[in-house]
């Protein structure tokens, strides 16, 4: 784990100790919600996460994205994930 990642899940824990975090897109983090603490990621740098580490090509990793991450509710601290402009 990167030492800004673990920086920014350590400011987490102890700002937000209820906030959810997405198993393995932990380097994908760029924020929280000031009002609610849901964690934030970066839709693409997600992807990237599942096209190295999982060895899928842009197509599976993005399909898996949409119905495993980004379509799965945990309740209403569900991490949100962004795409940037």
């Amino acid at each position: 784990m990167k030492k800004k990642t673990k920086a920014k899940l350590d400011f987490l824990e102890e700002c937000y100790p209820e906030s959810l975090t997405a198993d393995g897109l932990d380097d994908a983090i760029i924020g929280y919600c000031a009002s609610s603490g849901v964690v934030i990621y970066d839709y693409n740098k997600c992807l990237k996460i599942f096209m190295k580490r999982d060895n899928m090509d842009y197509e599976t990793a993005h399909e898996h994205m949409e119905f495993n991450v980004v379509g799965a509710y945990v309740g209403d601290l569900t991490p949100m994930f962004i795409h940037t402009l």
